[in-house]
């Protein structure tokens, strides 16, 4: 979230003023009470256009404070509730930038993205003058050292009164790129304030979570749990590759690429049945162990919206006896709590062990198809059933 990006900025000296997060009206007061004059309201939820849903207002006195701050708290920003409201001293900008790292990954490389013409608006500008925003190749191996970040305020054409700054402004938001390893550090926006002073209005980080347990464990802080999907976090304990949907069909593969194609091919058969769709993303990898798919079922069969799990392997590095064994495990370990039937497609190595495996077991919540279009088929229509 904002506050939280912002905190990241402070750590590493790029100019920004960090605030004070309350999660009630008269926290909000006295916030602003403590800074005193004109204060900003602000939602803090992980989404844009917060400032054109209302999600952020201008006080001029504490009690405004407190009636924006009721307002903003418990409403929806793109179907995010608000918990949290963050109060800052007003700072009018007199001019609005825009300045972003990011991993561009058609290129694999790094990308800086910067405009004078920025601000909240950029989304037009990048319609209407595309020639006004800046896009400047970084070589990961080279980095950006005060040249490269000269040659950036140079290109986006920062003015004479903040060059300078713009340049250590610069290095310092790349060093939060790098250090804490982040996708994405975007600044919208980056002010110039009275007094020719350039803040840091807004920010916004994205951090790759393959590098938080070993690297970054600290950045554990910025989750807050409470506001997670119980499911994804429940996946995420258990250190499953799952995102929830809003569909009837659990899905469970093995490997991203296979995964997806199964979300198509459900989707698609879906349609003849009621319109069901997927339920979720879950990539259980390589190992397809008992513990690993009785883990990826509990957390499947805890949706009250999922009717019907299709479990779909293709067996490689892992082959299809030990997967099926790892489904035969995982309905032992989950007893009663296994509910609904489970359509499994297995090709590959060992597939006719591995389905010899599922005939002998004779589960009656097990239906074996196939190929892939008849298994979705079939889950769908239980689904719809």
């Amino acid at each position: 979230m904002e506050y939280q990006a912002k905190e990241l900025f402070a750590k590493h000296d790029v100019a920004t003023t960090v605030g004070t997060v309350v999660t009630t009206a008269d926290e909000a007061r006295a916030a602003a009470e403590q800074y005193g004059g004109v204060t900003v309201v602000k939602a803090q939820v992980k989404a844009g256009g917060r400032g054109k849903a209302g999600g952020v207002k201008i006080a001029k006195t504490p009690d405004e404070a407190h009636e924006h701050a009721s307002n903003i708290l418990g409403m929806e920003i793109k179907g995010l509730t608000v918990n949290r409201v963050l109060i800052t001293p007003a700072t009018p900008p007199e001019e609005e930038y825009y300045f972003s790292f990011l991993l561009d990954r058609s290129n694999r490389s790094y990308l800086c993205i910067a405009s004078v013409e920025g601000g909240v608006e950029i989304e037009e500008v990048a319609k209407t003058n595309p020639d006004a925003v800046k896009k400047i190749a970084i070589d990961p191996g080279q980095g950006v050292d005060e040249a490269k970040a000269r040659e950036i305020a140079t290109e986006a054409a920062f003015p004479e009164a903040v060059f300078e700054q713009a340049v250590e402004m610069i290095q310092a938001l790349y060093t939060v790129f790098t250090e804490e390893d982040a996708t994405l550090v975007e600044v919208n926006p980056l002010a110039r304030l009275e007094g020719d002073k350039l803040e840091a209005l807004d920010g916004k980080v994205s951090l790759d979570e393959n590098a938080s347990e070993v690297r970054h464990p600290h950045h554990e802080e910025f989750s807050i749990r409470e506001e997670e999907d119980p499911l994804e976090s429940k996946a995420k304990d258990k250190g499953l590759n799952y995102v929830k949907l809003d569909g009837q069909v659990g899905i469970i593969g093995n490997g991203a690429g296979l995964v997806m194609s199964t979300l198509d091919v459900v989707a698609y058969a879906g349609e003849a049945h009621g319109g069901v769709k997927p339920a979720n993303f879950l990539d259980i990898g390589g190992g397809a162990s008992a513990q690993v798919m009785a883990d990826g079922l509990d957390v499947i069969l805890g949706d009250p919206q999922v009717k019907s799990v299709f479990v779909n392997v293709f067996g490689g590095i892992t082959s299809c006896d030990a997967v099926a064994n790892g489904i035969k495990g995982a309905l032992e370990l989950l007893g009663d709590d296994a509910t609904k039937p489970l359509v499994v497609r297995l090709d590959g190595n060992n597939v006719e062990e591995g389905r010899a495996i599922l005939d002998e077991l004779n589960h009656p919540l097990v239906t074996q198809v196939d190929t892939m279009d008849g298994a979705a088929d079939k889950a769908a229509e239980l689904a719809n059933a």
